[in-house]
């Protein structure tokens, strides 16, 4: 494996004690929560609030309406990734995590407050887009910035344990969308959450973010002065120069992100559709299922600072792609809550060797002046085209009749990402966070 000196500017080491690390692994953290949380609370609210911006004599003509502004938001992660990269690289990831969270408050808030179709006519789902462009620049922006960070304040030696709670608080926050939405329905009439209840989990949504960006108002900056002011700080052509780290964060993400929302989001529906369980048991079944996955993040997260980041992506890949189709195989043929439940955990397992260091796995790849950048555009590239098209992808073959060749397509991008995790190289010896070395790109 080609490798050369380092030639990058690197970021300074982030002299920190062990408390002000925690401290900002939590300010951190606690904006990535608010931002999943509010991208979530849309999903889970949509079927109270869809009458009231698209008119129809068909629910389903106006859930669709919904569902198209929800995937609208989910395809404008590239652009996010790539604004909010390019100021963490070039103003500092401080910025880039304040004005992120700040511009999600005001997407949540904007739809919390958004008067009806009712009231202003078609001007009410314009407005509703524009708050969900707002929220899906917001969230294409944070991942890469947190996760550099993150990666950065950690230090060497548990940068997997500290990065890890990236997607503790990923989870924690569809967790939490879950949990209020639950909430509200036990507390409201179906009729009140359709007339003005839908709007709480928006309104708590701006508030918790509001809390967020004061949290990370206090953070310590984590990149050099001069990182950030390179001639190549936040340079598309400056990033073009690493074409290796470009392509493994691309397979990585084509894996990770489809696997991941196989077996979380689009699971809900495959547990009604394909294994036939009523909806209150698959809550049930998927709401304990995911609190076990994210407790299970730092446990992973841990491993990977003894065992290295490349050997945690080949037993992810590796497994996916091996377990992948025998795991939903058996999952259609699950007869019984606890079965389908075992069979779950254990592809969630398998998704933790991943998620546990999808940020700071990326993040070792990129010199400083790119890292946020580099980190953030790819995957919301991949994440959008995989991850956000999995259960659409998924229900096409169903309805053909060939709902088995989805588990091939799942298996498959894991192969790629585990040809990826063969052609990395061990960033303990070649990292750039720890400034050892650079791949040969």
């Amino acid at each position: 494996m080609s490798m050369a000196a380092p030639v990058a500017v690197e970021a300074a080491p982030v002299e920190a004690t062990d408390r002000q690390k925690i401290k900002a692994i939590v300010a951190a953290s606690s904006g990535n929560l608010v931002e999943w949380y509010d991208f979530y609370a849309y999903a889970f609210t949509s079927i109270y609030f869809a009458s009231a911006f698209f008119p129809s004599s068909s629910p389903t003509g106006q859930l669709l309406a919904t569902a198209g502004i929800f995937a609208v938001g989910f395809f404008m992660r590239p652009l996010g990734g790539w604004i909010f990269g390019r100021i963490a690289d070039r103003r500092g990831r401080k910025s880039s995590m304040v004005f992120s969270v700040l511009l999600m408050c005001a997407g949540s808030l904007m739809i919390g407050l958004l008067p009806t179709y009712e009231t202003i006519g078609v001007l009410a789902p314009v407005l509703l887009l524009v708050a969900r462009l707002a929220q899906g620049l917001s969230v294409g922006g944070e991942y890469g910035t947190a996760a550099t960070y993150m990666s950065e304040i950690a230090g060497r030696g548990r940068r997997g344990f500290l990065s890890s709670f990236q997607y503790v608080t990923l989870i924690g926050g569809q967790l939490l969308a879950v949990l209020v939405v639950f909430a509200l329905q036990h507390v409201l009439t179906a009729e009140e959450m359709r007339g003005w209840g839908w709007r709480i989990p928006f309104l708590i949504g701006a508030a918790a973010a509001v809390v967020a960006m004061m949290l990370r108002g206090s953070l310590k900056e984590s990149a050099s002065h001069a990182a950030m002011t390179s001639k190549e700080a936040g340079s598309l052509r400056a990033l073009m120069q690493h074409k290796r780290a470009l392509l493994i964060t691309l397979a990585f993400t084509m894996g990770g992100s489809l696997y991941f929302y196989t077996m979380t989001t689009y699971m809900q529906k495959f547990l009604v559709n394909t294994v036939k369980l009523d909806l209150k048991t698959v809550s049930t079944v998927m709401t304990l299922a995911l609190v076990v996955f994210m407790l299970l993040q730092p446990v992973f997260g841990a491993l990977s600072d003894r065992i290295g980041r490349r050997n945690n992506m080949i037993l992810f890949s590796g497994l996916a792609m091996l377990g992948a189709v025998p795991l939903l195989s058996s999952l259609s043929l699950a007869t019984n809550p606890w079965a389908a439940f075992g069979l779950i955990l254990t592809g969630l397992v398998i998704a933790t060797f991943y998620t546990s260091i999808s940020g700071v796995v990326k993040a070792e790849l990129f010199p400083a002046e790119v890292r946020a950048l580099g980190v953030g555009l790819p995957y919301a590239i991949a994440n959008a085209l995989f991850g956000g098209t999995a259960e659409y992808v998924a229900l096409s073959f169903k309805t053909y009749g060939n709902e088995s060749l989805f588990f091939w397509y799942v298996a498959a991008m894991a192969a790629v990402a585990f040809a990826a995790s063969l052609w990395m190289p061990d960033t303990r010896k070649y990292g750039y966070l720890d400034g050892n070395g650079r791949m040969g790109d």
